[in-house]
């Protein structure tokens, strides 16, 4: 493996890499709320810090915001863990000036967005990519979401790109076709460093040779997501295929409405960041908070009323469950 595939310290990007919330106060980020989101994410064993995607909110940052959040992660992170840091816009001039930022600031590596709303075709995506990472000598981790973009970077396109550019060094697959993620690694190699943006295919995206997690649920439970990828490094397959279901019901919840507003609204419960989010997204409806909090008490996150009308959750995963709570990591 080159240079340009590795981290923190010679260390691969690998793990659960938690695409980190972007919390505000009174309206402006919140940069004491962060910081302490950081730690606390290092402190439960996160492998990574990702900042300014799209659970962090990046369209909803101005330029300088965004410069803002990278900075004070790379400040915060102190290299502990590597910092990921999101710098794709629908704008390449935009694009290729976040990325030199994040470069010069100390990041060690950029999520490169596919354009949104924009719907170029794959020879436009190929060129833009090629372009940025040529441009910088981070490595690069492409952001394929169809779902927000309206276009999927197809595996032929990101073979091309692998092939030309050595730090291009993986990507974060939220595209739900399974077959397209298991063709990425046939066709880019094995060696490339395959994320799930999906949270129900965190696991099986590990079991066909992913290199890790970029779970929003990491937000509310790190211990809990990196635990799964540590089960599954260390040969517990059964251990970290409990883990995979034992999250669902969360995983669920936590996608009622569009992301990042339940898990904001969650983190709040916790007190962890106020409840402040940027429109057009807010914060989940009446209905929907109530479904949050009932599954947040099922899995002894809520240590008030709500915990004692909650169902228990299944018997094999109440192992989990003792453990999360006894641990003291929420």
């Amino acid at each position: 493996m080159n240079a340009a595939r590795k981290g923190v310290a010679g260390k691969d990007f690998r793990g659960s890499i938690v695409p980190l919330v972007t919390p505000f106060r009174e309206g402006q980020v919140d940069g004491q709320s962060l910081r302490s989101l950081i730690e606390w994410q290092i402190a439960s064993g996160s492998h990574g810090i990702a900042v300014t995607g799209t659970t962090g909110e990046a369209t909803s940052l101005s330029f300088e915001e965004r410069k803002q959040v990278i900075r004070l992660a790379v400040q915060t992170t102190a290299g502990r863990v590597p910092v990921i840091a999101g710098t794709g816009t629908n704008n390449y001039e935009e694009t290729l000036e976040l990325t030199q930022f994040a470069e010069h600031e100390g990041a060690d590596a950029a999520l490169l967005l596919v354009p949104y709303h924009i719907r170029p075709t794959q020879e436009g995506l190929f060129h833009y990519f090629r372009m940025v990472a040529r441009a910088t000598d981070l490595p690069i981790l492409i952001y394929n979401i169809p779902g927000r973009t309206a276009v999927n970077l197809e595996v032929e396109t990101l073979f091309r790109l692998r092939r030309e550019c050595e730090n291009i060094i993986g990507v974060k697959e939220a595209n739900k076709d399974f077959e397209h993620v298991n063709r990425v690694l046939l066709r880019c190699g094995r060696d490339f460093l395959l994320f799930s943006g999906v949270e129900l295919l965190c696991f099986p995206m590990l079991a066909i040779g992913g290199a890790g997690l970029i779970s929003a649920t990491a937000n509310l439970v790190p211990h809990l997501v990196a635990r799964m990828y540590n089960l599954f490094q260390q040969g517990d397959w059964s251990g970290a295929l409990d883990l995979h279901y034992h999250l669902m019901p969360l995983n669920e919840v936590l996608f009622l409405e569009t992301n990042p507003g339940p898990v904001k609204y969650a983190l709040s419960l916790l007190g962890k960041i106020p409840p402040e989010i940027r429109p057009p997204l807010v914060l989940p409806g009446e209905e929907n908070r109530v479904k949050i909090r009932h599954v947040m008490a099922a899995y002894g996150l809520l240590h008030n009323a709500d915990a004692s009308a909650a169902e228990p959750l299944a018997p094999h995963t109440s192992p989990w469950s003792q453990a999360g709570r006894e641990g003291g990591d929420l």
